[in-house]
Parts: structure tokens; sequence; C-alpha cells
């Protein structure tokens, strides 16, 4: 059980766990039915709050409420009569998820689909060996029919570009495949008012309320990205794999690359024809296009606003230009994306459809001084928040600052430093 919050609870299965999780162990293995029924129970968590009243319950108090036995034998009797099921899960924020929309919760089908279109796949498909109820792992063999709907560069937009079909007719295949004969007009629209949106179609669902809903129902940390130019109707809107985007061995720079020249190329191409044509609307969505291109070169390029920073890698081990590491978080790599906004945007949601909840301030705690030394780690030597290439003062302070900007001259000289000290010694 969690120590935070409304106390939930999963089946342990022997896997690493964090320090605010504490293990409930049944004294008689036979009462881990009964055990389970009573800590998912109401009563439990209302008993453990009148004895800790503070958020993280202390370790010690989880089992000092009272365990009617005999009562929740027989209560775990009448609901598991074959024992505890095993586990799996239809939400699609959970590791257990099978990854098939059509057995989605409804509010998160439409997410699922969009997310097996850009390419996407849930752990229990990757994992053959993950312990998971029969009935799971058989959502998670119907997966298989899926992928030929998936994207292979991981791009996908909204407008037909370079040939391929506008996403809405894309998303509309893959749920009919996932559907079948349960596939029907009346289905996309149940299930675009499942989501919670007041859209009339799958194209102004996606265009309008997909990248809020995404962000918000997978706790802002998105890893499906609607990057657009700031025309709802009439622009260009592209939806991205995250984990594509931000792949190590320069794929995820080769990615924006593709977005930036390709998809957005033909784009900006075919509003140029418009323009000389005389097209309604094309020299406005031409111009919308090339603001959006000038900060797509920017973020590779990687000049402050548009830089990467990890505060836990060294000056020298500071990516220059668009050369992220997903295992540095969609927090940090999503800052050049945010640091600008683009004209017609949404506040604060720099290229992004909708703005996620991310904030770059000061994390808590504080770094040993022992491990941070100036000439590294600068930005841990009382930064003034203010100093571009911030190259530290006199006293250690240790904060964890995370919304620093340095240059790429100032990142290729420490490498260079770096490099030379090595041939050195």
């Amino acid at each position: 059980m969690s120590q935070m919050r409304s106390l939930p609870i999963t089946r342990y299965l022997g896997t690493v766990f964090a320090s605010n999780a504490v293990p409930i162990i049944p004294a008689d293995p036979l009462d881990e039915a009964a055990l389970w029924a009573f800590c998912l129970s109401a009563q439990y968590r209302i008993d453990v709050k009148k004895l800790d009243k503070r958020v993280s319950v202390t370790t010690a108090n989880f089992i000092k409420v009272p365990f009617a036995v005999k009562q929740w034998r027989q209560d775990a009797a009448e609901k598991y009569p074959n024992g505890l099921p095993e586990p799996q899960s239809d939400d699609p924020t959970q590791w257990l998820f099978h990854g098939h929309p059509a057995e989605a919760e409804p509010e998160g089908t439409l997410q699922v689909a969009v997310a097996r279109l850009l390419g996407y796949r849930w752990p229990p498909e990757l994992d053959i060996e993950m312990r998971l109820a029969d009935e799971a792992r058989e959502w998670v063999a119907r997966c298989d029919e899926l992928l030929e709907f998936a994207d292979e560069d991981g791009i996908v937009c909204i407008p037909s570009i370079r040939g391929e079909q506008p996403a809405t007719e894309r998303l509309r295949t893959l749920l009919s495949a996932a559907f079948g004969d349960d596939w029907t007009a009346e289905k996309e629209r149940e299930l675009i008012q499942a989501s919670g949106s007041k859209a009339t179609d799958l194209d102004a669902w996606l265009r309008n309320d997909f990248f809020e809903q995404h962000c918000k129902l997978f706790h802002h940390r998105p890893f499906v990205w609607h990057i657009w130019d700031g025309r709802a109707r009439d622009g260009f809107h592209a939806l991205v794999n995250y984990h594509d985007l931000s792949e190590g061995s320069g794929v995820g720079r080769r990615t924006l690359e593709n977005l930036t020249y390709s998809y957005l190329g033909d784009w900006i191409t075919r509003q140029d024809d418009g323009v000389r044509r005389g097209t309604a609307g094309a020299e406005d969505r031409l111009a919308a296009s090339l603001e959006l291109r000038e900060r797509l070169v920017a973020i590779l390029e990687g000049e402050p606003p548009f830089d990467l920073f990890v505060r836990w890698k060294s000056l020298a081990e500071q990516p220059i230009g668009w050369d992220p590491d997903i295992n540095d978080g969609v927090r940090l790599n999503a800052r050049p994306f945010l640091a600008f906004d683009i004209p017609g945007g949404k506040k604060g949601a720099g290229i992004f459809r909708w703005k996620p909840n991310i904030k770059w301030g000061k994390d808590r705690g504080k770094e040993p001084e022992s491990l941070r030394p100036k000439d590294q780690y600068p930005w841990f030597w009382t930064w003034d928040e203010q100093t571009q290439d911030f190259f530290g003062n006199d006293k250690f302070d240790g904060n964890r600052w995370n919304d620093l900007h340095y240059t790429c001259e100032a990142k290729q000289a420490a490498r260079e430093q770096t490099r030379k000290e090595r041939v050195e010694t």
C-alpha cells in the first residue's frame, strides 16, 4: 500500500518498490485473499486514518487496525471462490494494461488508439514473461492484429501531407480493425463523448482536444506530442511519438529533422504554391508555417532559450543542439518546445497545442559538494537564477535548479577542456 493520499493498494509481484510503499504480509498465507479484501475496503482506510491523520501514514500503523479475520475470510470466499485473480488492468495509465483499445476504459479508448497509431506499445506486449491474467494475455495477443496500422517514423500529420492519409482516416481504420463489427459512426460519437470532448467528429477532437486530454490522463508527462503552427482549423498539425523524438544514437535528431524539413517542408511548399495561385488563406498559412519552422530549427540548433539542460550531467556532458536522452525524462526534454509561444498558440505552451503542467524550478533536496565540483557543475555554486552561461560563485549551496541556459559555445568549450585534461592525464 502507498503511504500517501488515498492509500491505494496493489498485488506485490516480486519487483522493486519505492520506499513510500508498505508491504503487508499475512501471518497465514491462506489468509491472503481475506487480507486483500480487507485492505481494499473503505473501512480499512477509515480505521488507518483514525490512528494516523498525517499525510504520510507511519508504517507500523497499517497493521494496528482491528482485523476481523473470520468476517473477511467469508467475504473473500464469496468474492474470490477460485482464489485471487491474476493481475490485469483496463486503465491505459497502468503498467499492466494490455494495450488493446477495444477493451480499454471508455474515457481512454481514443487515447490508446492514437498511441498505437504512433507506434507506441504497452509493456505486456513486450514482456511475454510478465505475470498477467489469461484474459489480459488474450487481449495482448490481439494487439498483434493492429501492428500494421502503426506509423513507421512516429510522425502522423492531421492534414494529409507527403501523400499520407490524414490522421482522422488512419485513426478510423485502426479503430475499425480493433472493434470489428462493433465499429460504427455511433460508436465513434460515443467514444468522443466518453473522452469528455464536445467535438462532433474525430478531426475536431484530434485538432482541439486530444493533446489536453492526453496530458491530463498521463499525469502531464505526454508521450505523444501535438506540434502545431497556431492555426486551429486549417494549419499544420503533427502528432509525434516522443519516444522516437528522444531516442539516442541520433535517431531523435533525425526524427525532428524529418518533421521540420520533410513534413513541414512539404506543407510550406504547398502553401507557397497556393500563394502564387491566389488560394484563399494560403498567405496566412505560409506565414504561420514559416514561423513554426523557425522554432523547430532553433530547437535543432539548441541555442538558449531552445537548449536542453540536465542538472545532473556535467557541463561537458550537456547536449548540444537537439540531442536528447530519453532517460532524462519528458519534463526536461520538453523545455525547448515550450520555451517561446507561437502566434495564435496557447499561453505558455510554446509550439505544443496545449500546455502540460510542467515546471523547471528548484527541486527538493541538496547535492553533496564532494560530487559537484565547480568546474563541472557550476550551477550548484550559488546560481543567481538569471545568468546565462553561469560558471559559479565562490560558495557552494547544492540547490537543484533546472531552468538554466547554456550556449552551444559554452558546452563545446567544456567538452574540449575535458578532452584536453584526459589527454594530459
